[in-house]
């Protein structure tokens, strides 16, 4: 299957719905919030009964524009190939979903919103979330839409992290789940590559103990936070092929800046991320994902697993040293230990870990055929 060769959704709109509750909104550690906006994107059609929908997760840096073109846009959203007529997410079939997470900086309710308690960004006042916080928001938004049910939940990373949540935290309300390049917890390596990011971020000087809207940002150190974490998102053999030791410009003499090809890239892609996210949602959303243990409620994998019934596609990246192939097995061998339908594919990608965006013909196949097969056993009605 080519998914490239099949259709996309053309333009698309970004929608909003309001959370709005007569209690507040009360998160995990404690922190309460009095009103949620939720950013996201549907593509295809909902069924009569509402029971084809597939809610794709995003990872760190992502948002709800998976697919299609914005007006204007020169390129599509961060899944696009994956989602379309006849693609791996077939909108002749499915209705697929994906929201900004809570605490994000693209339309959700994040750091940079306007806090109407006090008309001023919240900044640093906003309270730490954490990946079931996000979960819980995406449930309301399912609610909002009328979807009791979910045909599948997918995402990679920490979109990864959300579907193990919606596994554990909402096992009754999906027949499917595929989580892709993820884990079950950060190991202290992982926490630690966050953590460099994170004070990266706070010492620059424009960080201003997170209230620096409206004034100069904390430009450097978010980039240098990014340039860190694009590393480890690559492999070493990608890094290899892609820059070797190319230099830019002349050779001699050499200066205290981007002499080498890959320092010139890691400048670019701190620069440009910059352009796009904000520090505090930087700081807040790597925070969650350290935190993120769904045993951290004392109750093992087998009993919170066992509370499911729905079949499980796990799929890694030979080359992802950040969540390396043997973090995707123990999830394997904790489905099945708690007796799930569950398969594991090993992709033999050079990618590393930015694999999940970049290998799209394989994954595409494995997904495809999944979903499929989860759509016929559970008699989905199709569109009229």
């Amino acid at each position: 299957m080519n998914s490239l060769r099949c259709e996309s959704v053309g333009l698309v709109e970004t929608q909003y719905f309001k959370l709005q509750k007569q209690e507040k909104f009360h998160l995990a550690l404690g922190g309460q919030l009095n009103y949620i906006d939720i950013a996201y994107e549907t593509y295809g059609k909902l069924n009569n009964d509402k029971s084809n929908a597939i809610l794709i997760c995003h990872a760190l840096s992502g948002n709800a524009h998976v697919g299609g073109y914005h007006q204007g846009d020169k390129k599509p959203g961060w899944w696009d190939a994956m989602i379309g007529k006849g693609r791996a997410l077939d909108t002749d079939k499915y209705f697929v979903i994906c929201s900004n997470v809570l605490g994000g900086c693209k339309g959700t309710t994040g750091p940079i919103s306007i806090n109407p308690d006090t008309n001023q960004p919240y900044g640093l006042s906003f309270p730490i979330i954490t990946i079931k916080d996000m979960v819980n928001v995406q449930y309301q938004l399912l609610k909002y839409l009328g979807i009791k049910k979910l045909l599948s939940v997918i995402g990679g990373s920490m979109g990864g992290m959300q579907v193990l949540q919606w596994m554990a935290l909402f096992p009754e309300k999906i027949l499917s789940a595929i989580p892709i390049s993820t884990t079950l917890k950060h190991t202290a390596q992982q926490i630690a590559f966050n953590e460099i990011g994170r004070q990266a971020i706070m010492a620059d000087p424009n960080w201003k103990g997170g209230f620096y809207y409206g004034k100069s940002i904390p430009a450097k150190g978010l980039a240098l936070a990014r340039m860190l974490g694009h590393i480890t998102y690559m492999s070493e053999k990608s890094m290899e092929d892609k820059f070797g030791r190319q230099r830019k410009g002349q050779p001699y003499p050499f200066r205290f800046n981007a002499d080498f090809e890959v320092e010139n890239y890691l400048h670019y892609k701190g620069d440009k991320f910059v352009e796009r996210f904000d520090a505090n949602s930087y700081l807040y959303i790597t925070k969650a994902m350290d935190l993120f243990d769904i045993t951290a409620s004392g109750k093992t994998l087998d009993d919170i697993f066992r509370r499911l019934n729905a079949k499980i596609l796990v799929i890694a990246f030979k080359s992802d040293w950040l969540y390396p192939i043997h973090q995707s097995k123990e999830i394997v061998k904790a489905c099945k230990r708690a007796g799930l339908q569950t398969t594991f594919c090993e992709i033999a990608s050079e990618y590393g870990h930015d694999a999940f965006l970049l290998e799209i013909e394989e994954q595409s196949h494995l997904i495809s055929n999944f979903l499929k097969t989860v759509y016929k056993e559970n008699k989905i009605k199709p569109l009229l």
